[in-house]
């Protein structure tokens, strides 16, 4: 029996909804690559089972290349280990309290390495609402100290 454009089509849609119970945002490529098969299969219909299987083989792999290598090339990076010596002396405010053993949170009005709000630890007691200083890096938190 060969496949008809409707097939791929049914197909497709399936893939696609099944990728709303699935999070990963993979299954939606062959679901488009079951969409691209139908359309091709409307122009030309005469298209062999092998064709079709390798067009969306093919049509797959593409989209999904294109996904990971050029729209999201940095979908893995972390901030931890990117901060630098240009965010020391920045002044933020204190959004969560810290404690020498507790860490806070503070906020910068600029995004600094990409992130508002930054984990911070402090030698002394700092309420929140205080406008903080950074004073240095200590792994992936600022150190702060009251402005």
């Amino acid at each position: 029996m060969q496949p008809e454009w409707w097939h791929w089509a049914v197909l497709g849609i399936g893939l696609i909804i099944a990728e709303l119970a699935v999070p990963a945002f993979f299954i939606v490529w062959f679901g488009l690559g079951a969409l691209l098969v139908a359309v091709v299969l409307l122009i030309a219909p005469s298209l062999s089972l092998t064709a079709q299987l390798l067009t969306w083989t093919l049509a797959s792999v593409a989209m999904i290349l294109l996904w990971f290598r050029i729209f999201k090339p940095g979908i893995h990076k972390t901030k931890v280990g990117m901060a630098d010596s240009n965010i020391v002396g920045e002044v933020g405010m204190l959004v969560r309290d810290v404690e020498p053993f507790r860490k806070g949170q503070v906020r910068f009005q600029k995004p600094l390495v990409g992130s508002e709000v930054w984990e911070c630890i402090a030698d002394e007691p700092i309420k929140s609402g205080e406008r903080v200083k950074v004073l240095g890096i200590e792994g992936s938190f600022l150190k702060v100290g009251k402005a």
